[in-house]
This record gives structure tokens, sequence and C-alpha cells, in this order.
């Protein structure tokens, strides 16, 4: 696919067939979602429709391998540097005329054989595929992009062979022209595939993540299987530190599983018998022995490859600007040049008497060659890759076109809470000690206690005190008890960390003294851990995930511009409520589950908002494909970063105002790209019509019309609210580089 030509033409085919409800077509990921009655339609006729229309099909999900997409990337390549050698070979010699150093009186022989030669191994050769798509699309009376080239290109073949025995038409300038607007189109192909073949694949990513393998047990004895062969009901054995293969219930064993990875939410959840566990997730301290209940396309992994599949293919349709543009500009230069034509064979018949044919077919061709629109079809690019230049500069990867459109009428940001807005790990807050005890007391034993445990909350404790710089004594008898705590002695007293119900059972403490304390941090949304010492409660540890450094000022900035910004979460509302008066968010949704976030991004969209969804984990993949624009921050799951339009590289949230003010100031410069090539298309294709306009000029006129948009392009941008560089970007850019991106 090209352009939105080829989203009208794919929707118009497929829903003018009896049977198809709908066609949600996608541009950026060239995927069709088709709603049809299999018992009125197969979907081999839908597949021979496209088919017949000029584009190859397969099955979106199975993409190509990387051999088939360097193939086909080899063979684009192989194409446009024929072409391209062939028009240097024709530019050469027509700059040499130009220039009096070769006259048609002394080269003619070379000429008359040489520059056909080269327009029609341009135009069946290297040009033959984009022949076959426009033909195929006039058959069913649509008009694109491939018939507009065309048209133009066998205008130039014909001028060119009326040329050999009509002065009137300049055999080598027709024959150039041919040549060069199909070496253009060959040039604008290639980039766009070289785009998309280095991308990577984001089901694939996200479908990498289960490990390939599971431990089955049967009879007693394990056996290691590939996980397709796991069905439902099998008892799978996962050890400490290792990824959960599949979807279950816990049957033995207790353990902490992170589950960040899926759900997005930091803190580690406990795990036990007759509790889920989620392929994908790590589990973290204990053994344990897991019934299998999903597997295949009804497990975790997969449904949300199936949200992502189907998010992406109705996903609010951009129709680019300039695509907008062409749906009208195509239809009037065809209607002009068969005007010219007309109007001055029969028209002219009509008023003297004297058909002038030849006058007629040279102005329909020169209508046709100066309405191919090079200015146009670079106005677009240039600002896009100006822009992004610029976003690149400030650590922003702008990775859809469409979004420097999209952006700029955004009225709601959705932002997801952990790993975005916060730092996506715990850490300690607040040290409370309780009557009779100091707080590096408390926290100095805590940290002693937790130095053998590699849990989260144990690690963020062990954290806080080194960065206070608390020396900690060695600890003897650790016991860890998954999700609930750990015991130890330190320095020949027994000191007990973990939950209020653990530390009451285990050391026999009360955490009376402490109640008021407790209550307030947990209305706070933080988890509490009590530290007990020898059984009386010596305080007690606030952990929380922690808002980034610029959090509070990122969201003051989308407030500034306008925006409306929206908290998403999957917490509970208490936590959600706490985090959002903190960063002044006013609207907030809580407890909202992985496959309910797209749903929120729709409810928005359903309202007549334009929605920007900021997220990082694979949980937030469907909501970022769903949303009108979807921003990634660069260090989180590589199916969000694929799923995404925009990728902020770091962790900087401020990027998210810059990315907005960037793609507003890029559709400007388009805007005004293309004010400047209508300049010239605009009254060059009328005057063409009156037969006047020598090719030459009509060259001319292009060339002058592409260098004015690429002057404009690069010069005079206002970023109004966008910080310099210098200001916070160090010298040098730290890039993670992972699975292609």
């Amino acid at each position: 696919m090209a352009c939105s030509f080829c989203v009208n033409s794919i929707t118009r085919a497929l829903e003018r067939m009896d049977g198809v409800y709908s066609a949600h077509v996608n541009l950026a990921h060239e995927e069709a979602l088709v709603r049809y009655d299999p018992s009125r339609i197969t979907a081999h006729r839908l597949r021979t429709t496209l088919l017949d229309l000029g584009y190859t099909v397969r099955d979106a999900r199975e993409g190509p391998t990387p051999e088939e997409e360097e193939a086909q990337l080899r063979r684009l390549r192989q194409d446009l540097l024929l072409a391209a050698a062939f028009s240097l070979v024709a530019g050469g010699f027509m700059v040499a005329m130009w220039a009096g150093l070769v006259t048609m009186a002394t080269s003619w022989p070379l000429l008359s054989w040489l520059m056909p030669t080269l327009a029609l191994a341009t135009v069946f050769g290297p040009g033959w595929p984009i022949l076959a798509m426009a033909w195929a699309s006039m058959r069913r009376g649509i008009l694109n992009q491939h018939v507009l080239l065309e048209l133009g290109a066998f205008a130039g073949l014909i001028g060119g062979f009326l040329g050999f025995n009509h002065p009137s038409f300049p055999m080598p300038d027709f024959f150039g022209v041919a040549i060069f607007v199909t070496t253009y189109h060959l040039l604008s192909g290639y980039v766009s595939l070289l785009v998309r073949t280095r991308s990577s694949q984001a089901v694939r990513a996200l479908l990498a993540l289960a490990p390939p393998t599971a431990r089955v047990v049967r009879e007693g004895r394990e056996e290691e299987v590939p996980v397709e062969e796991v069905r439902p009901g099998d008892w799978v054995r996962i050890r400490p530190g290792e990824s959960i293969p599949v979807d279950g219930e816990v049957v033995e064993g207790q353990s902490d599983v992170d589950e960040s990875l899926v759900t997005g939410e930091s803190m580690p959840v406990a795990r036990s018998v007759g509790d889920p566990v989620i392929g994908g997730s790590v589990n973290q301290t204990g053994t344990l022995l897991v019934r299998v209940t999903r597997v295949g396309e009804e497990s975790f992994l997969q449904q949300v490859a199936r949200h992502v599949e189907e998010a992406r293919a109705l996903k609010p349709s951009i129709l680019a600007l300039v695509d907008r543009i062409l749906l009208v500009y195509v239809p009037v230069v065809v209607v002009l040049a068969v005007g010219a034509l007309l109007g001055w064979g029969l028209g002219a018949w009509w008023l003297t008497g004297e058909p002038r044919w030849t006058r007629g077919l040279f102005a329909t061709m020169a209508v046709l060659v100066m309405g191919y629109p090079c200015a146009l079809g670079m106005a677009t690019p240039l600002a896009l890759i100006r822009g992004g230049g610029m976003a690149a500069a400030r650590g922003i990867l702008i990775r859809a076109g469409t979004a420097f459109q999209t952006l700029k009428n955004l009225t709601h940001v959705v932002l997801d809470k952990t790993g975005t807005l916060t730092q996506g790990r715990p850490a300690v807050t607040a040290v409370v000690p309780a009557p009779g005890w100091e707080e590096e007391a408390v926290l100095r034993l805590a940290a002693a206690a937790e130095q053998a445990s590699e849990h989260p909350l144990a690690r963020a404790v062990v954290t806080a005190a080194q960065e206070r710089g608390l020396s900690m004594p060695a600890a003897t008898g650790f016991q860890a008890l998954p999700g609930r705590g750990a015991r130890a002695l330190v320095d020949g007293r027994q000191v007990v960390v973990g939950n209020p119900r653990f530390v009451a059972e285990a050391a026999g403490a009360s955490p009376a003294t402490l109640a008021a304390a407790l209550e307030r941090q947990q209305t706070r949304g933080q988890t509490v851990v009590l530290v007990a010492v020898d059984g009386q409660v010596a305080g007690l540890l606030a952990l929380a995930d922690e808002l980034k450094p610029d959090a509070v000022q990122a969201v003051a900035r989308l407030r500034e511009a306008g925006l409306q910004p929206v908290l998403l979460t999957g917490d509970n509302r208490r936590t959600a409520q706490a985090v959002a008066a903190r960063l002044g968010i006013g609207q907030y949704r809580a407890e909202v589950l992985p496959q309910e976030k797209s749903a929120v991004i729709r409810e928005f969209q359903q309202q007549g908002f334009c929605v920007a969804m900021v997220g990082d984990g694979i949980n937030d993949a469907p909501a970022l494909m769903q949303a009108d624009v979807g921003i990634a921050i660069g260090a989180g799951a590589d199916i969000a970063i694929e799923a995404a339009d925009v990728v902020i590289v770091g962790e900087r949230l401020q990027a998210v105002v810059d990315t907005y003010t960037i793609g507003r100031a890029a559709y400007r410069k388009t805007v005004q790209n293309l004010a400047l090539a209508f300049a010239f298309n605009g009254i060059g294709v009328p005057l063409a019509t009156t037969g006047l306009v020598h090719p030459v000029w009509a060259m001319i006129a292009m060339v002058a019309s592409v260098t004015t948009v690429l002057l404009n392009s690069f010069g005079g941008w206002l970023l109004p609210g966008a910080p310099k560089p210098g200001r916070w970007m160090p010298g040098r850019l730290p890039v993670e580089v992972k699975h292609g991106t």
C-alpha cells in the first residue's frame, strides 16, 4: 500500500461485495479487518479481489520472514538503481542539449534510438509493477496516484514518438519526462518499504515473551516439552527466577510473582495454592507447581496480541492532508487534460471550422506532465523529515507520519501510572519509629534482616539504608516466607519484617501503637511493612512507587498547552486518587483491567475527543494502538514500543509536551509547503491547457517548486513552549538497541 488511495480502493472493492458487512483498512500496517458472512462469501473470494487489484496478500498473523522482507527490499532496490541509471543517462543528454553542447542535427541518430529505448525500458521494466496496479485500478473506475503517474508517463512516451515527425514535440524532453516520473515514484515506494522492513513485528515480540518450553510433571517425572504441546490440566513446575510459560492455577508452593511486565503494576503479588498465575510473568522466590488452565488462543498473551490486532484495524482513520487534496487533484488534472484535447480539437473546429488536434495533443500532454504532483508529493515528507529530525534531537522518535497531523488535534492525554508517571519500582518513602526507637535504628535492623532476600520490597529497604550510609550487621538464620515477610537474627536479636498480619503472628507483636500512622500511610495508597524486634513493634516502613522527577512539571505543561491529562491505572481507587492529587490531575480511571484500557480510549474517541495514550507495558499495547497517537516510553516493553506512533527515548515525561509542539509546527510547515506547491501547479496546469507551455518549462517549473518547498521545509521553524535541547539534554543520548527498535 502506498497512500490513502490504496485505503479507498481496497475499502470500496471489498464493501461492494455481497456478504461483506464492513472493511477497516489500516495504511500504516497494511492490514484489513473484514467482517463478512461466510455463508454468502468466502475468504478466497476476498483474497482474489485484492489480488486482482494488484496487491499481494498474506495472513496478518503470519508476517513475512526477515529473509522474505530483505528479498522484497532487494528487488525494489535493484529496480530503483536500474531506473536511476536510465535517468542519469537521459538527464546527461538533456542537460548537454540545453547547454548547446549537443544538437539534434549532430546527435539525431543517437537520440533517435537511445531516448525511446531508455523510456520504454524504464516504464515497462522497473516501472512494470506500477503499471499493473494502475491498470487494475482503472478497470474498476478508481483514480489514484498510480493512474496519474502512468498517464503522465504515457503522455511522455506519446509525445516522444510524435516528435519523430513533428518538430513541435521535443522528443528527448518528452521521453525524459516518462523516465523521471517513473523513477521518482520508485524512489518513494522504496523509502516506504525500507521503513516498514526495518521495523520489528509487534505481535511476534509479544508472543516471544512466553518461554518456548515448559517443565511438565507427568507420573511423578519432569519432562521439558515445547509449550505448544502443553494442554489444559497439565501440571507445570516453575522454579525461582523463571518466566511462567502458561496461564494456570497454583496447586503447590508459594512465591512472589512479578507481573509488572504483563499487568503494568510494579508491586509483586503473593501467589499460593489456588491463586491464578499469568503466562509471561516472572516467578521470584519460591518453586510453584501450576495446573494449566488456558493455552493457545485463550492465554493472556494471545489475547493481548488479538487486542493489538483489533485495535490496529479499528484505530480511527487519519487521511493525510496531502492525500485529501490529491483525491480532488487527480480527477481535476485528468478532466483538464481531456478538456484540453477536446477543446482544441472539437471546440476549435466548431468555432473556426478547423480542428487543431496537434495543439490539443500538445496541451493534453503538457497538462499531464505539469500535473504530476512532484512538489505536492514532497510537501508533506519534507516537513515531516525536518520535524522528525528536530524531535530526534530531543530524544523523541516519531515512527508514524500521520502522527504529525493528529498531534495538532489532541484534546486529551491519557497517562498510564506504573512505569510512565512513576519509576516502576518500589522505594521507601517514610520510616515511622515506635516510641523509644529512632528512624535509623529501625531501618538499619530491617535492612540487615532483608539483605539475603531478592524480593523487590526487601531490595528497596536495603537500598534506603545504603543511601543513608547506614552500616548493616550480618544476619543469621534468615528465613523468607513468600507473600508474607522474612525473619533473621541480627546482633543476637530476633528481627521480623513483613506485612502487619505476618508480624502479629510470627513475632506476637501488636501494631496498636502505630495504628494511626499505619492507617495514614495506607490511605495514601502506600504499602506498609512492620518491623518487630524481640517480639515488640519497633516501627513501620512505607513503600511506594515514586513519581518520576519531572512528572508534576510535565502534567502542568500539558494543562498549559490546553490538553486534558487523564490518569489510567489498574491500582485501587484510593491509590489512584492519591497519585492524581499529587500530580494535579483531575480525571482518573482506577481498577482498569489490561484488556479494558483500549476500551477506555475508544470511549473518549466516541465522545469526539482526540486522544493520545502514554504507556510502557505490555498491557498498554492495545491502548497505544487504539489511541489517535500512541506514545511509548522507550524503557518499556518492546510490544508497547512497536504499538506506538511515537517513542520517547529514556524517561523524560516532558518530551510528551515537546512531541505535541513539534507535531503542530510540522503540520504548519506542511500547509505552507502545499500552498507553495499549488502556487506552481495551480497556475501551471491551467496554463498548460493553452498548449503554449513547452515541456522544458514544465520541468523547470517542477524543479522550481521542489526547490521552494525544500527551502521552506528546512528553515524558519518556531517551537513555542519547547525547551532548547541544551537546557536538559546531555551531550550524548543513551540509546539501548533491542529487537531492531
